[in-house]
C-alpha cells in the first residue's frame, strides 16, 4: 500500500508543480485585480459575497480544474511556443533563419576565443587558423563582439558555450524560436548520436529504463512546464486586465493598468526561465537514451551491435520498419542485409 501511494503521489507531484500551483497563482492575480471591475457577471458577484472559506474553496477548485485543462492542452501550448503552431509560413522561416543566424554567430564568437586562447597559450597560430581568425575578425560586429567576449571571465565565457548548446547540432533542424531550438536539441540527440528514432520508439525507450532514470526526466520537464503555464496564464490574465480597463463599468485603472503592464514585462522573463530550465530536461533524455538503448534493444529482440557503426545501421533499420506498412518490411530486410551501413531512415 505505502509503495502505491509512493507511486500515485510521485505521479501528481509533476502535474502538481508545472501546471496546477502556476493556475493557482495565475488565478489568485485574476481574482484579486482583475475580478473587482468585472461588475454584473454572476459567478464572479457570488464570489464578492462569499466568505473567506468559500472564497478559499472557489480558488482551489478553480486551480485544479484549469490546471488539469492546461495539462491536457500542454502539446498545442508547446507547439505553439516552439514555433510549429498557428505559424505563419512566412513568420516561420523568418524565425528559422533568425535562429541559423545566431547560431552561426555564436559558432564564430566561440571560434575567435578559441583560436586567441591557443595563440596565448602555444604561440603563433597555423598558416590556416591564422586566416580563419583574421577572416572572422574582420566582419566589425564579430570583432565588436570578440572585444566584449575578451573582457569575460572564464564562467562568462561558459555562458556562451552553454547558449551555443541550446540549438541542434544539424541545421536542418532548426525552429523558429527559443524554446523550439532547446527542446529540438534533445529530441535529435538519440537520432544524430545513435541513429535511434527516440520521438517514434519514446514509449518504448522510458518502459524499458530503470524508474530513477525515467522519474529524472519527469522532473526536470515539471520545471520547464511550471514557467510554461505560469507565462500562458500571465498572458491569459493581461489580456483579461486590457479588456476590464477597455469595456469595465467603473473599473479601477490603477490597478489592472498595474496588473497589464506587471504581467506583460514578466512575460518574456518566464520564457527565458523555460529556456533555461531546459537544460536539466535535456541532460535527463540524454542519460535515458544513453542508458536505454541497451534493455530496448533486449526488449525488441535485438542483440546490441559492439560497434557504432553497426548499432546506428541497426536502429536505423528499427526505425525504418516502424514507419513503413507492413507488407513492405521483407524487402527493407533485404536491402539492409544486402548494404547494412544504410543510415537513411527515410
Amino acid at each position: 500500500m505505502g509503495d502505491i501511494a509512493k507511486g500515485v503521489l510521485g505521479g501528481a507531484w509533476t502535474l502538481l508543480v508545472g501546471w496546477i500551483l502556476p493556475t493557482a497563482l495565475n488565478l489568485a492575480v485574476f481574482l484579486l485585480t482583475v475580478a473587482p471591475s468585472l461588475r454584473g457577471l454572476g459567478p464572479l458577484d457570488r464570489l464578492r459575497g462569499a466568505g473567506g472559506l468559500g472564497t478559499g474553496l472557489t480558488l482551489l477548485t478553480g486551480a485544479l480544474l484549469l490546471g488539469l485543462v492546461a495539462n491536457a492542452c500542454q502539446n498545442a501550448l508547446y507547439r505553439l511556443l516552439e514555433g510549429y503552431l498557428l505559424w505563419p509560413a512566412r513568420a516561420f522561416e523568418a524565425g528559422c533563419r533568425r535562429s541559423r543566424r545566431s547560431k552561426a554567430f555564436l559558432a564564430d564568437r566561440l571560434t575567435v576565443l578559441r583560436l586567441e586562447r591557443r595563440r596565448a597559450e602555444q604561440g603563433p597560430l597555423r598558416a590556416e587558423d591564422a586566416e580563419e581568425l583574421a577572416r572572422l575578425l574582420a566582419d566589425p560586429r564579430l570583432a565588436r563582439a570578440a572585444g566584449r567576449d575578451r573582457r569575460r571571465t572564464a564562467v562568462q565565457r561558459g555562458l556562451l558555450r552553454e547558449r551555443f548548446s541550446r540549438f541542434p547540432i544539424a541545421d536542418d533542424q532548426i525552429a523558429p524560436t527559443r524554446l523550439g531550438n532547446a527542446i529540438r536539441r534533445f529530441e535529435e540527440y538519440g537520432w544524430d548520436r545513435y541513429r535511434l528514432d527516440t520521438q517514434l520508439l519514446w514509449n518504448e525507450l522510458t518502459g524499458c529504463v530503470p524508474d530513477q532514470i525515467r522519474r529524472q526526466s519527469e522532473l526536470a520537464r515539471a520545471s520547464v512546464d511550471f514557467f510554461v503555464a505560469l507565462l500562458a496564464g500571465h498572458a491569459v490574465v493581461a489580456v483579461a486586465a486590457a479588456i476590464a480597463l477597455a469595456a469595465g463599468d467603473k473599473p479601477d485603472r490603477v490597478a489592472l493598468l498595474s496588473t497589464f503592464v506587471v504581467l506583460a514585462a514578466l512575460v518574456p522573463v518566464w520564457y527565458r526561465s523555460a529556456v533555461t530550465a531546459t537544460d536539466e530536461w535535456a541532460a535527463a533524455v540524454r542519460a535515458l537514451v544513453n542508458t536505454g538503448r541497451k534493455p530496448l534493444a533486449a526488449s525488441l529482440g535485438l542483440a546490441l551491435p559492439q560497434t557504432l557503426a553497426a548499432e546506428r545501421a541497426m536502429w536505423t533499420m528499427v526505425s525504418r520498419l516502424s514507419r513503413i506498412p507492413y507488407h513492405e518490411r521483407a524487402s527493407a530486410l533485404d536491402a539492409y542485409r544486402a548494404e547494412p551501413t544504410t543510415t537513411d531512415p527515410a
